[in-house]
């Protein structure tokens, strides 16, 4: 038991240490997101540690190395809740002249479910559609929505970073740059919305 007990600690620390790491590789970067679960993880593992291990040097060891991991993912995930003041301010009147909604869906290239996202978008009815990794079959797919989206950005490529948008909206001033990496775009725009105000828009799919 005390073997597998200080198993799950050393996974505690490193799934913790590893995002600290400036390394690119996925599934290093991949844990700077389940940062919530590694959370709850240390609030369980601690309280164990001395009952488990008694109150001796390696006890209080094990219970550091939990509080710590449980402090540092705390220390990310705080901003986000209503304990931090808001960084931007609420709107104190809606006006749908000067609203847009954006829906974006990473597709998965090998997926052939585009009937699903069309039946999303037809029931939500965003002002823009982004989509990720999609390729010329889903471009196909797509353009059916023209129809109800005519501003569109397409580049469709085999590598998983494909991206499209289609808009309600007219985009102006579009471009499609490869800033980050030679095949890895990014598209940039300015919407004009109902009430002649122009939103600039960033899109990216990061590795």
């Amino acid at each position: 038991m005390n073997a597998l007990y200080w198993v799950l600690v050393a996974l505690l620390l490193l799934t913790t240490l590893l995002p600290l790491s400036r390394k690119e590789i996925w599934w290093i970067r991949g844990l700077d997101f389940p940062r919530l679960q590694l959370a709850l993880a240390a609030l369980l593992l601690a309280p164990v540690a001395i009952p488990l291990l008694g109150a001796n040097a390696l006890g209080v060891l094990a219970l550091l190395t939990c509080a710590t991991c449980f402090a540092y993912q705390c220390w990310w995930i705080l901003p986000y809740t209503p304990v931090f003041p808001g960084e931007v301010k609420r709107a104190r009147r809606i006006d749908p002249k000067a609203h847009i909604t954006i829906m974006t869906s990473n597709v998965l290239t090998p997926n052939r479910n585009a009937q699903g996202l069309l039946e999303i978008v037809r029931q939500e009815q965003p002002d823009l559609l982004v989509t990720l990794e999609s390729d010329a079959w889903w471009q196909e797919q797509l353009d059916s929505l023209e129809s109800d989206y005519p501003h569109t950005m397409k580049c469709p490529l085999d590598n998983l970073y494909g991206m499209h948008v289609y808009s309600r909206l007219p985009l102006e001033d579009a471009q499609i740059e490869y800033l980050v990496e030679d095949e890895v775009p990014s598209m940039h725009a300015q919407v004009r919305l109902p009430d002649g105000q122009s939103v600039r828009v960033h899109f990216l799919h990061p590795a």
